[in-house]
């Protein structure tokens, strides 16, 4: 005799089920998970504690994994990853700094790909109707190592945008994952070499590594600055 009353209870639960689960439900838990984490850097400011803080009493193998993990979870909460490895160098010195810095980086971009490619892709793919925009997506899903090497060489493009296009695209986890690690060395192996050597500001290593900063970053400002004058020329003609 209760059989009817349950019905509608279990149809009310079946709808609310698919609430939760569909495409803007899972953005909107997105949104509020970056914000969480941009509220807890802003708050906590953990770059701070990995240069200064480090606990005393761990060190070699387990230190430097405990540290690729804390760098991983900084960068997908959008510590830039600059301040980071230069606390790399400054902790580990150059070759188990750069190590430590890589496996975080990998570590971070494989943490806001996962994120964004579970709970925002669905709701995102259908806002690619722009020219460039499906352009871009486009060159992503097809040539994904290619393109993500590309980006991640090129130090002008931020990290945390290329990992959100990335997952929104049909990029595989290998390559952009893969890219992700190789493309990020140059750039990465210079803020550690300036981490760990900035006790000698004169030494040749600080100096080539800082000449190698401000190069890359003067490159970049005038390769963004071409393809915005370029995009304003295509506008008005």
């Amino acid at each position: 005799m209760f059989e009817p009353a349950a019905r509608p209870l279990s149809g009310l639960a079946v709808r609310c089920g698919r609430a939760l689960l569909s495409p803007w439900s899972r953005f909107a838990l997105l949104v509020l998970v970056l914000a969480a984490a941009g509220s807890a850097v802003l708050v906590l400011q953990p770059q701070r504690l990995l240069a200064d803080g480090w606990p005393p009493h761990v060190g070699g193998a387990g230190a430097m994994a405990l540290f690729a993990v804390a760098y991983g979870l900084c960068t997908a909460a959008f510590v830039p990853r600059p301040l980071l490895n230069l606390a790399a160098g400054a902790l580990f010195a150059t070759q188990a700094g750069l190590l430590c810095a890589l496996a975080g980086t990998v570590l971070g971009a494989g943490i806001s790909f996962g994120l964004v490619r579970v709970l925002g892709q669905d709701a995102l793919r259908p806002l690619l109707r722009g020219r460039w925009l499906t352009a871009a997506d486009g060159q992503l899903s097809r040539h994904g190592f290619r393109s993500m090497m590309a980006i991640r060489l090129f130090p002008g493009v931020p990290f945390a945008a290329a990992n959100y296009c990335a997952a929104v695209s049909r990029m595989g986890w290998t390559p952009f994952l893969l890219a992700t690690g190789l493309g990020s060395v140059p750039n990465t192996l210079a803020y550690v070499i300036a981490g760990s050597s900035a006790s000698s500001p004169t030494s040749p290593a600080f100096v080539i590594a800082m000449g190698f900063i401000v190069l890359s970053g003067v490159a970049a400002a005038a390769v963004a600055w071409r393809k915005r004058h370029g995009l304003r020329r295509r506008g008005v003609e």
